[in-house]
């Protein structure tokens, strides 16, 4: 199965995005999972301080190309894996429009993210198939699910 991982990453260091990627990566593809990075092909913007919601100029990292292949890797997933932990003072635009077309293409997602979470809205909870408050609990589910093919 393929799982698209998705998260807060404006405001990020490009290390620890990918730092927090490849943990996740590592697990899952321990369990069988075939991983859809929202990273790939944006090494172009590692330099930047903090990453930020829009306005890159290089061909793989225009809003459009971001937009595009993101969607397209969504459309892609069995399974949308969405973190979003530790955003205490940013919503995460981009993973709601991300869990929107999972909903949309009717794609499994397992949401986290702690209860007092700036997240906590109507449309982000409904469109969530599954919430838990750690990646643990995450974790221990998506392994029972990888078992089931």
């Amino acid at each position: 199965m393929k799982i698209y991982l998705a998260g807060a990453i404006s405001g990020e260091t490009y290390e620890d995005v990918v730092e927090k990627i490849e943990a996740k990566k590592y697990a899952l593809q321990l369990m069988g999972y075939k991983i859809l990075n929202p990273m790939t092909a944006k090494k172009a913007i590692r330099t930047e301080i903090k990453l930020k919601s829009h306005g890159y100029g290089n061909p793989e990292s225009t809003n459009h190309a971001i937009f595009g292949r993101d969607r397209w890797m969504v459309e892609q997933a069995d399974i949308l894996l969405v973190d979003l932990r530790d955003t205490p003072d940013r919503a995460s635009i981009g993973s709601c429009f991300e869990m929107a077309w999972g909903f949309a293409a009717n794609k499994h997602i397992v949401l986290v993210m702690e209860k007092e979470s700036i997240h906590q809205h109507a449309f982000v909870l409904e469109a969530a198939d599954i919430v838990f408050e750690t990646m643990a609990e995450a974790y221990l589910y998506l392994e029972a699910l990888s078992r089931m093919e």
